[in-house]
């Protein structure tokens, strides 16, 4: 019986051919074209009193507008400048696992070392009524949950916190283990969502997390009793990864992407996945023929994001006669960072770490029920 199929491909391409073969603009599928929900009752905090929004049928503001035509692009920061570099190093190299996060109620950035004391005390209660916790053997836990302070780039962003579960081992001379992490971040959000919200709400919408489910579930459940917030998974759908494709693209010339990979799943029995790799000057010298860099007004538009992959398609359809368009795109990685469809990403360089993480709070603020 056949199971799931594999292809690889890996070749040269022809831009000056496929130039003269021209390219077909797809239309875009963005969250405003999706229905719109409302947003439910979260429960009542187990430490503060209810929100006023709990008590009333008042409704978080809306963000009023779609995924934006055109963005700015990416331009590499030295974060390590304003930003703890062994904090830095906690965020890159690690796999991380996306969800969106409600604004949190009466949050309290100088509280964390409370906070961590009474999430520390939740984790070990649960884990004393026999929730299992799939991390081994441990006497207990702690948790830090601390501020990476630089990393929010406009006034409206609250800074970002960490969180860290560490394993407590039997033997009290032994070494704390870290056996999970998690952080909150707001990077560039919606200038006019931020300030319209009230004062005693906090948006710290991206949540990414990595260590096991059940300590995940753990610390979501703590955040939304304490914070009256709810969490929800954050997929990436094709246009977010198009987005990510063009502009880690673009920054080849100044920081060596190394290669662009591009994983598609076919509409076939059984499945077929493609993995498309394509060298890494090449696909500069595609985008760099379709995007012109205008100092004046240096942005890129969704229309040559749309060419930029329908290049790429083309020219495999060209070969192999394979239309990638009828797949769904999964996956997008370069050297700088890789993203999942299915709300997983990996940041492999810190130089252009502010770019990866504006887009991901757009995604998160934008999938936030209203």
């Amino acid at each position: 019986m056949m199971g799931k199929r594999d292809v690889q491909i890996y070749f040269r391409l022809n831009w000056r051919l496929l130039a003269m073969e021209g390219r077909v603009s797809s239309a875009v599928n963005t969250p405003a074209n999706m229905p719109m929900t409302r947003r439910k009752s979260y429960g009542r905090s187990c430490v503060e009193n209810p929100s006023l929004f709990w008590q009333t049928p008042g409704h978080f503001p809306a963000l009023g507008h779609r995924i934006p035509s055109s963005r700015g692009a990416a331009r590499s920061r030295n974060v390590l400048s304003k930003v703890d570099p062994e904090q830095v190093a906690l965020l890159v190299k690690h796999e991380w696992k996306l969800a969106y996060v409600t604004p949190l109620y009466r949050f309290r950035h100088t509280q964390l070392k409370l906070y961590s004391k009474h999430l520390t005390a939740f984790i070990i209660a649960e884990k004393q009524q026999g929730v299992a916790i799939e991390v081994g053997v441990e006497a207990g836990f702690k948790v830090t949950i601390s501020t990476i302070l630089g990393m929010a780039e406009s006034e409206e962003d609250a800074e970002t916190i960490f969180i860290q579960i560490h394993s407590k081992p039997t033997f009290g001379a032994e070494a704390l283990k870290p056996v999970w992490r998690g952080w909150l971040t707001c990077v560039n959000g919606d200038h006019e969502y931020l300030r319209s919200l009230p004062p005693d709400f906090v948006s710290l919408p991206l949540f990414c997390s990595s260590g096991s489910e059940s300590l995940t579930a753990l610390v979501k459940s703590w955040f939304e009793r304490t914070f009256d917030c709810n969490f929800g998974s954050l997929f990436l759908n094709s246009t977010t990864l198009n987005w990510l494709a063009a502009l880690w693209t673009g920054c080849h010339p100044s920081s060596n992407i190394r290669f662009l990979k591009l994983t598609w799943t076919m509409p076939t029995q059984p499945s077929l996945d493609i993995m498309y790799t394509v060298n890494p000057q090449d696909a500069w010298e595609l985008w760099n023929s379709i995007h012109t860099e205008d100092s004046a007004d240096d942005r890129i538009h969704i229309d040559e994001v749309q060419q930029f992959m329908n290049g790429l398609e083309t020219h495999l359809f060209r070969h192999f006669k394979i239309y990638l368009s009828a797949g769904t795109l999964m996956k997008v990685s370069t050297s700088l960072g890789s993203a999942h469809h299915e709300g997983k990403i990996k940041i492999g360089s810190s130089d252009y770490i502010s770019t990866l993480l504006t887009l991901l709070t757009e995604c998160a603020l934008l999938r936030t029920p209203v």
